[in-house]
């Protein structure tokens, strides 16, 4: 597939786009809890970066929501790589997941009120829609992480679970004050054990009814019957 003009230009001129993007949002992280995720602290955050203040509108022509997105994707890619360092393999499957979903909070302990800012900006109703992609996202890249390969009707009831318990857990963690935050990773394990229950009812349901005829199938032949 050819490429952009712009991405030849910047090729071309040596510009790496996406370690200028990190290097802006580890600078504008720091100012967001004050000004929220708005172009001027973006742009504040290339200066401090080293780079040109005009560069904030460059690689984040999207402004604030799209900088919420890539710190979003980083912060997914970061916990896919230190879940793979603790020897993943050697857990059970909600030990996986478990350890995921605190990885990747660990991660941005240092940038709570930032994460408020990114939650209230994402709550906003045109912006809906990539909240709701950003949060399928993320637990989908856990799922995988974890060693999930399910390809039927558990791929998607699994996930849409994990994105209530990691929603839910989010939530509670924005507001723990305990220490090392031990109430919020006991309120992941109950919602976790309480999620993973769910796929193994609905498997056992699905064997104990598995010889009944498919209610489609019934009414599409009843449909044909009556043509």
């Amino acid at each position: 597939m050819p490429r952009s003009t712009e991405a030849r230009a910047a090729a071309h001129s040596g510009f790496d786009r996406e370690a200028a993007r990190a290097r802006i949002l580890r600078a504008a992280l720091f100012h967001v809890p004050f000004d929220g995720w708005t172009a001027e602290v973006l742009r504040q955050g290339a200066v401090e970066a080293g780079l040109p203040p005009e560069t904030a509108l460059r690689v984040f022509p999207g402004g604030g929501i799209e900088a919420v997105a890539f710190w979003s994707a980083l912060a997914d890619r970061q916990m896919t790589d230190a879940l793979a360092a603790r020897d993943p393999a050697s857990l059970k499957v909600r030990e996986r997941v478990t350890l995921a979903v605190r990885l990747r909070l660990e991660a941005q302990a240092g940038h709570r009120e930032a994460l408020r800012r990114a939650l209230g900006l994402l709550a906003l109703p045109h912006h809906a829609g990539r909240g709701a992609a950003l949060l399928w996202r993320t637990v989908d890249a856990i799922w995988y992480a974890a060693g999930d390969t399910a390809t039927d009707f558990n791929f998607y009831t699994k996930r849409g679970l994990l994105a209530g318990v990691y929603g839910a857990t989010v939530l509670f963690w924005l507001e723990d004050r305990s220490e090392g935050f031990a109430d919020t990773w006991a309120f992941l394990d109950r919602r976790i054990a309480d999620a993973l229950a769910v796929p193994k009812a609905l498997a056992g349901i699905g064997q104990r009814f598995a010889h009944l005829p498919n209610p489609l199938t019934v009414l599409r032949r009843f449909g044909a019957a009556r043509r």
